[in-house]
């Protein structure tokens, strides 16, 4: 057991826990955030789907001892928003970008670590010739950069549509 300090949602938490936890179940099982879903604990469906620092993770596959000590900031579907929704989630509701819900946190924080993505130029298989050093937001790199988050009902279309209307 080890005491760690872990920054989640803008709060800071003293937590004792195992070292082999995953940060899935400290946010679900110490923390209460249950927004976070434990689908394939593999890392192949991404409704665990996080943010670290800005940059998407799979909370499944990420032990928490290495995000804490303050030196990480840990952001759930939980702390987006504010006291009132995200775009991104106004956009999802709005677009009826889900079906069961189950796959939506992991979703949305996925979608808004990708629009930062493109937003700094990083480029995915499905970006073309970069010639303004930033890729264009079409459906096809909509589609290749969010593969990793499954969704079992196939909401895929308006998920891509709900994040078009954010990322114009």
């Amino acid at each position: 057991m080890e005491t760690i300090t872990l920054d989640v949602n803008g709060e800071s938490h003293l937590l004792t826990v195992d070292t082999r936890m995953s940060l899935l179940d400290v946010l679900r099982d110490s923390l209460g955030l249950t927004g976070a879903k434990a689908g394939c604990d593999r890392g192949h469906c991404g409704c665990c789907t996080v943010l670290v620092d800005g940059r998407r993770v799979y909370a499944c596959l990420t032990l928490a001892i290495a995000v804490a000590g303050g030196s990480a900031s840990v952001v759930t579907v939980e702390g987006l928003g504010g006291a009132g929704l995200h775009p991104l989630q106004e956009a999802f509701v709005a677009r009826d970008a889900f079906q069961c819900g189950f796959c939506t946190p992991g979703q949305v924080c996925s979608a808004i670590g990708m629009l930062d993505e493109i937003s700094q130029g990083w480029p995915s298989s499905a970006t073309g010739t970069l010639s303004s050093g930033v890729p264009v937001i079409t459906e096809a790199e909509i589609r290749e950069r969010m593969s990793g988050n499954l969704c079992r009902c196939g909401a895929y279309q308006n998920i891509v549509a709900a994040v078009m209307d954010v990322a114009t």
